[in-house]
């Protein structure tokens, strides 16, 4: 009795040694991508009908507006390996909100965090995100409404200049404004 006693705890010793030794899969989930919302336009009122050339010339008008309003929006620059905004940051960011609460009332924004290319992928995306961050919290200070602004970082992929000193890697450390609408 005692070798079959025996020989019955191995054999379930061995049975939960193999059932808890198994690595069981890691399940990672995935990003979902990015889409970007599409905007819903209401039906506008019936106008009286105007000449196609006219609606057209109108048309030509307000888009140069917007663009010039969105070229309008100006870089912000940080310091190596900083964050934090600088006085010509706060200056930038200051028209920046002055454009998107009079020119560009209904736009949204995407502010684009940039790095040079010291650092590993991993500490510039995240360096990238904090200034992006930053200058989201300041315009939200100016009155631009948080839901107007995005965030994104590009880390070191998108370099502004090509070069290894610290000319290009001054213009490389900046956040980006773009318009998403």
């Amino acid at each position: 009795m005692r070798k079959e006693s025996k020989g019955l705890m191995i054999a379930l010793g061995l049975v939960a040694m193999m059932a808890a030794g198994c690595a069981k899969e890691e399940v990672v989930k995935q990003d979902e991508p990015v889409v970007p919302q599409q905007t819903v336009k209401q039906a506008e009122p019936a106008q009286p009908a105007q000449p196609a050339a006219q609606q057209q010339e109108q048309k030509q008008e307000a888009t140069a507006s917007d663009e010039a309003a969105a070229n309008a929006l100006e870089t912000v620059y940080f310091d190596f390996d900083k964050s934090d905004l600088r006085q010509d940051a706060r200056d930038a960011l200051s028209k920046n909100a002055e454009v998107l609460l009079k020119k560009l009332a209904d736009a949204k924004i995407q502010i684009a965090g940039n790095c040079d290319e010291r650092g590993s992928d991993e500490y510039n995306l995240a360096l990238g995100d904090r200034r992006a961050k930053s200058a989201a919290k300041y315009l939200e200070t100016l009155g631009v409404k948080a839901d107007r602004i995005s965030t994104i970082s590009y880390g070191k992929e998108k370099p502004a200049v090509q070069g290894h000193d610290e000319s290009a890697w001054a213009k490389n450390r900046r956040d980006d404004f773009v318009i998403v609408k």
